[in-house]
């Protein structure tokens, strides 16, 4: 990379306002104890909360970032803030100096990566008939084991039902988490998951969604037993719900192509383990009309895959998952981002197109969900969302609610989020003076 970003290029990565505003606040001398660049790399160390500095650097090459700070966010305030700088011109940054050791590490480890992908790459292809049947023999001791496990999740349920879902308690507590367990050595961790949400609705009082849950469960009981009648859309429904990832290189190389230009409607980042952290991104095809659902992770706080900035729509093609409601995909061959408006969906139109998702796939997790005119509100320790067609429940903390109402300022704005058949939970907003807002992901 021979020149330097502009501010407004720079600007564009931040994953939100609020990341974008606190970078500009770190953008003092006297902040950042060490600064440099060079031809590959840019670094500095930025003085934080600790004793020590947190180490910030950036491969120019790639735009791709990297900070010892604790955000999940990615590019983090302190790598904006470095980026920005060199953008405006510092004077420190102005001539090139010697990398110091930390940098070079990290950028030989990314270096080392690209060539063992490259080497695999170059690997002679095994035997295609040896490595379809070892395929198929895996394949089906799998199946036997999720088929044992379920047989006896489902027995357990009957047990539950049978003495009556009243009696939960802590003994039953503990003998569903044993149960969870199981099925997680069943290699099913879809059925642990979703027993977990169904032990927890009935821990909570909530025992008409409790019986939901349950039902859904049986339902993907009932799918293993048949698995063999199964479409293929529908047996891929029934995988992915029972947490069977599905190979990434076939899903390049036979799952369906759109190329278009995808607007990012909205993105959120969470971690159920301070190892590992998740990065959903809802897009929008400009063309197509599709929409699509960017999954990918980060292993203590390595790289993300790509930039994808909040209200920017990028060229790309997309591979999507099978299923019969196809949503998760892979982008390939990215282009960079420029600044569009979301489209305008009103809210019997948005509820139309959840509820056939949400029909055609069941088990779908959540749904993308924009909303043209929705006003946040608090009701009786609530939180909550009025539209023209109804009120939807909100799935948030406080201070993401409180974040929520205070930007609209009781007004009706453009809103996205995921549906789950429940709640929303708000991921981007848009009031009508082109002003934005963004979840605040929390560790």
């Amino acid at each position: 990379m021979t020149t330097a970003l502009t501010r407004d290029q720079v600007l564009a990565l931040a994953p939100d306002s609020a990341s974008a505003k606190a970078a500009g606040g770190l953008l003092g001398d006297g902040q950042w104890p060490s600064l440099g660049v060079d031809g590959e790399a840019l670094w500095g160390e930025c003085k934080g909360s600790g004793a020590r500095p947190y180490q910030t650097q950036v491969d120019l090459s790639a735009l791709v970032t990297r900070c010892s700070c604790p955000s999940r966010k990615f590019p983090c305030k302190h790598a904006l803030a470095l980026l920005l700088m060199h953008a405006q011109g510092q004077p420190r940054l102005a001539t090139p100096s010697e990398q110091p050791a930390w940098v070079g590490e990290w950028l030989a480890s990314r270096r080392d990566k690209a060539a063992k992908k490259e080497q695999a790459a170059e690997q002679p292809p095994a035997d295609p008939q040896k490595a379809a049947a070892t395929a198929a023999k895996r394949e089906a001791a799998r199946w036997k084991r999720i088929e044992d496990g379920s047989a006896e999740l489902q027995r357990w349920m009957a047990d539950q039902f049978r003495h009556g879902l009243a009696r939960f308690g802590e003994a039953q507590r503990k003998d569903g988490a044993a149960m969870a367990a199981r099925m997680v050595d069943a290699q099913a961790s879809g059925l642990a998951q979703r027993l977990g949400e169904a032990l927890d609705a009935l821990a909570g009082g909530r025992h008409e969604e409790a019986i939901e849950r349950f039902g859904l469960l049986q339902l993907l009981i009932d799918g293993v037993a048949r698995r063999d009648t199964l479409a293929p859309p529908r047996l891929a429904d029934l995988r992915s719900a029972l947490g069977w990832p599905h190979d990434r290189d076939e899903v390049l190389a036979g799952g369906e192509a759109i190329t278009d230009h995808w607007l990012v409607l909205g993105q959120r980042v969470q971690s159920d383990d301070e190892r590992l952290s998740e990065r959903r991104i809802w897009l929008h095809g400009h063309d197509s009309g599709r929409h699509a659902l960017l999954l990918d992770y980060a292993y203590q706080g390595r790289d993300w895959e790509g930039a994808w900035s909040n209200g920017c729509s990028y060229p790309a093609t997309l591979h999507f998952y099978p299923g019969s409601v196809p949503l998760r995909a892979i982008a390939v061959e990215q282009g960079s981002g420029v600044a569009q408006a979301w489209p305008t969906i009103d809210a019997d139109e948005a509820i139309d197109q959840a509820s056939h998702a949400l029909a055609g796939n069941p088990w779908l997790p959540a749904v993308p969900m924009l909303l043209a005119e929705a006003t946040p509100l608090r009701q009786d320790e609530q939180w909550c969302l009025h539209t023209r067609a109804g009120t939807f429940p909100l799935r948030t903390d406080l201070a993401n609610g409180w974040s929520l109402l205070a930007f609209s300022g009781g007004h009706p704005m453009q809103l996205m989020g995921e549906w789950d058949g429940r709640r929303l939970r708000v991921l981007a907003a848009r009031a009508s003076t082109g002003a934005t807002w963004a979840l605040e992901t929390r560790a």
